[in-house]
């Protein structure tokens, strides 16, 4: 999510607006909700214009393509901290106005840099975390002129992962960093340029160098050096010729985008939990409303559904609260006459624009019968507008259209949601969850590193030859069950039903036949009655493939077993469907399906 592009001329040109257009368009698939972009002459005058909305808007509002100067700063901004709006789109500005900078990732002291901040006397602006980086170099650079100390000393104040571009309006140069987001340099005939993104720089030059995590540049337009971060020591390397092209570089090596996407996860639980971790505010006002609630309606739809089944069990098993999970199309017809002020409706939408969830919301917040909690992707959509308190799932964009990081890091706030409304009211639960939280993000990167190549295989062996299977779950995994076989229905374009496994012996039993594949994502837990599910499946000769960590009944009874790392009961989702998602992206590539544009379906439903 987000993106930022710098670059360093010689000279003023006049056509620097027209490269920092080019470089926007290029950083547009990360997701955004503004665009700003700044220059900086040779005298050192400066031009900002930036604002919400899209690209395309901005550049001709703005006249973008007419700026000119020396050096250029462009972002675009998915917005985490500040709603999407002028003072918090970026690039910022220092107090003093001589300092400009803006990053791409997330920094999760937010809120106590802008306490401190305001407190010692800077100017701020906004909301946005970008300007407290900007603020955090500004501090030092104040005490040192010298741009990497003021760095270094800068990094120390920052807590999250980031890139980060900055300029002094009297110095020729741009520094930027690499700190758990991604960066790239590019080297042109006549300019260097930074960016997060290798397309936006391959379109100028395929002249690149690695800068490694950890590291700063100083750059002009000639010459750049290297530097450690933390101990500001010289880095020599050598710039290369790349081989990949400018359509392919969006992809950083992977095939596609859902397989790129699944590869994320691993980042963007981590970053999510980390965000958790330093923003408590929100979730004290969410567990407030919670715990009082008579009742509590989780209402979703598709994969947003399916994480509300698992969270649904979090919220039961971990923070004792009752909670009900509705189709968001179901909800009017069946409970919206019964809704009072002692219910709290749980809205749970990727996009924010989910037209069935905002057709249960509008009559909700008209008449004001209870209050509206949601779980969004976009903070800046009409979901999050509508509603009293808003979770930020911090998952950065999806290109393709198939949910992947989006389902992870729902479950993920929920399963973060429920140990913390435990621990607030004494649940004994409640520690033992926190800590396996943070063992998310290295679960799903040994899963992919561990079960990848079986599910290629079983995808190759079973489950491309099959028109029609099932996908059975029990408890915590029937969310996974369901979440597994929309995966399949959505790249392969086979039928695959979900059901809870104990209702499959109640008539869809009959279909079973010889070799006739049913997939059971479970959970070592679960096993007694997995089991005997798995069993009324096998003496029909129909064939099990058991997704769980190692169990010796399931080992014995499956007649296939991808063996998921040992974790957790409540972690087992996390595994589980990162194997289902693999299996149906390998099933849809062995057939000669594009899994990034599935047919029929959009990623943002806005139709009833």
């Amino acid at each position: 999510m987000c993106g930022v592009f710098g670059i360093v001329f010689a000279e003023n040109r006049s056509d620097l607006g027209e490269y920092l257009v080019k470089a926007s368009r290029k950083l547009v698939y990360r997701g955004y909700d503004s665009a700003g972009f700044a220059t900086i002459k040779t005298d050192g005058s400066t031009q900002l214009k930036k604002g919400p909305g899209k690209l395309e808007t901005v550049i001709e509002q703005f006249h973008i393509q007419k700026m000119s100067g020396s050096r250029g700063i462009v972002q675009l901004r998915w917005a985490t901290f500040g709603e999407p709006t002028e003072a918090n789109s970026q690039p910022h500005y220092d107090s003093d106005g001589d300092i400009i900078g803006a990053h791409n990732g997330n920094i999760v002291n937010t809120s106590s840099l802008i306490e401190a901040f305001k407190r010692d006397g800077y100017t701020v602006r906004s909301q946005n975390d970008g300007e407290m980086v900007v603020h955090a170099f500004e501090k030092y650079f104040n005490e040192t002129k010298d741009p990497l100390l003021s760095m270094q000393k800068a990094q120390t104040m920052l807590k999250g992962d980031y890139a980060f571009i900055v300029g002094h309006q009297h110095d020729n140069h741009l520094l930027a960093v690499k700190k758990g987001s991604s960066l790239y340099v590019g080297i042109g005939k006549d300019f260097i340029a930074c960016s997060s993104d290798l397309a936006s720089l391959l379109q100028f030059t395929n002249k690149i160098v690695d800068i490694h995590d950890g590291e700063m540049i100083y750059y002009n337009h000639e010459h750049y050096q290297l530097y450690d971060l933390f101990s500001g020591a010289k880095i020599e390397r050598e710039p290369y010729l790349s081989p990949i092209k400018v359509e392919e570089a969006n992809l950083e090596g992977f095939a596609h985008y859902m397989k790129k996407e699944i590869h994320e996860q691993i980042i963007k639980t981590r970053e999510l939990t980390e965000l958790l971790n330093h923003d408590p505010h929100t979730l004290d006002e969410t567990s407030k409303i919670l715990s009082k609630a008579n009742r509590i309606f989780i209402v979703a739809s598709g994969t947003s559904y399916h994480a509300s089944l698992i969270g649904s069990y979090y919220l039961n098993h971990i923070a004792r609260l009752k909670t009900q999970v509705v189709i968001a199309g179901q909800f009017n017809e069946y409970y919206g006459h019964l809704v009072d002020n002692n219910d709290v409706v749980f809205c749970v939408s990727q996009s924010g624009e989910t037209k069935d969830v905002v057709n249960v919301i509008n009559p909700i917040r008209d008449q004001k019968l209870c209050p509206i909690i949601s779980m969004v992707n976009i903070i800046g959509s009409s979901i999050a507008h509508k509603s009293d308190i808003t979770l930020n799932i911090a998952a950065g964009v999806e290109t393709s259209v198939p949910a992947t990081k989006t389902f992870m890091n729902q479950i993920l706030l929920f399963l973060y949601l429920s140990a913390y409304i435990a621990k607030q009211t004494g649940a004994p639960e409640a520690e033992e969850v926190f800590s396996i939280i943070g063992t998310i993000p290295e679960l799903i990167a040994k899963t992919i590193e561990q079960d990848e190549e079986p599910c290629q295989a079983l995808a190759d062996t079973v489950i491309s030859k099959a028109h029609d299977l099932y996908c059975l779950g029990y408890g915590l995994n029937y969310g996974s069950a369901m979440e597994g076989a929309l995966k399949i229905k959505e790249v392969y374009y086979r039928h695959c039903e979900g059901m809870y496994s104990s209702e499959f012996k109640h008539g869809p039993l009959s279909i079973v036949e010889e070799g006739y594949p049913i997939l059971f994502p479970a959970s070592p837990s679960e096993s007694g009655m997995v089991i005997s599910h798995i069993n009324e499946i096998t003496v029909r000769k129909g064939f099990v493939v058991l997704i769980s960590p190692y169990d010796e009944g399931y080992a014995r009874n499956a007649n296939s077993y991808i063996i998921t790392p040992n974790c957790h009961h409540y972690l087992t989702p996390f595994a589980n469907v990162v194997c289902m998602q693999l299996i149906a992206y390998f099933s849809s590539v062995l057939s000669g399906y594009d899994p990034d544009f599935p047919r029929n379906i959009s990623k943002t439903l806005t139709v009833d």
